[in-house]
């Protein structure tokens, strides 16, 4: 098979939460780029409705936006329905979908840490195992991309979060648990662990500290920088990588 054709999307069936804004709407334009029908979900529909016009018209893909709150049970179980309704499948689940919220470590509220795990964590899962659902009844091979954060794997000394952090860390588990899990099925479950991105989560707390310092490639990341990693493990390119952890974060972890 040539190099091409494991990169290529076309006619695949991918769905993004969190993929109207930010990092998702980057990965969702990747997918589409590469001939993926992309399902755009997030709380507020008629913003995942412009995206998917916006794809539809750039890359002449189909796509469906799908209101979806994903720290309610019924929401993640209906945005898998909704999309085999559609599209009679689903081969791609990129679980993107996230929240941040500061405060200071000693005084974190227990049900601020108890819902950053919802958001970030359980939806995690209970998007993954109904999309794995799917692809083990209709026996095919399916790929699972979740997003972690290098949060998970370090602390920090300047940032009041630890909720985010330790939540990320649960998608680290989650993931590697499914990869094992799911394998023999011939799904793939990976994780992409984004360090510094601007986005309407972080652009703040980055323009109030200059952390570019700690960046060994001076930069935060870019509006293009994850769309080459969703690809490769959204493709047959990555036929055989799961259970892995795919770092995106300009060098900052291998100080």
């Amino acid at each position: 098979m040539k190099v091409a054709e494991l990169f290529d999307l076309t006619g695949k069936v991918a769905i993004v939460t969190g993929g109207s804004i930010g990092l998702g709407n980057q990965m969702a334009q990747a997918l589409a780029e590469q001939g993926a029908n992309v399902v755009i979900a997030a709380r507020k529909v008629d913003r995942c409705q412009e995206v998917a016009d916006q794809l539809t018209k750039e890359f002449g893909v189909k796509t469906l936006a799908v209101k979806c709150d994903v720290s309610v049970t019924e929401d993640c179980e209906n945005l898998i329905a909704a999309t085999v309704k559609e599209f009679g499948t689903v081969d791609i689940l990129i679980n993107n979908a996230g929240l941040s919220w500061g405060y200071p470590t000693l005084d974190y509220p227990v049900d601020k840490m108890e819902y950053m795990f919802k958001i970030n964590s359980i939806s995690t899962y209970i998007c993954s195992k109904e999309a794995a659902k799917v692809m083990i009844e209709q026996k095919k091979p399916g790929k699972i991309i979740n997003i972690a954060s290098i949060g998970a794997l370090q602390g920090s000394p300047t940032l009041e979060a630890i909720a985010y952090g330790a939540s990320k860390a649960a998608v680290v588990s989650i993931t590697k648990e499914l990869a094992v899990k799911l394998a023999k099925y011939e799904i793939n479950v990976n994780a992409m662990l984004p360090g510094w991105f601007v986005t309407h989560m972080t652009d703040k707390y980055l323009n109030m500290s200059d952390r570019n310092a700690a960046i060994p490639l001076l930069r935060y990341g870019g509006e293009n920088d994850l769309k080459g990693t969703a690809v490769l493990l959204a493709s047959k390119a990555s036929d055989y990588i799961t259970g892995q952890l795919i770092i995106i974060d300009g060098g900052v972890t291998a100080w």
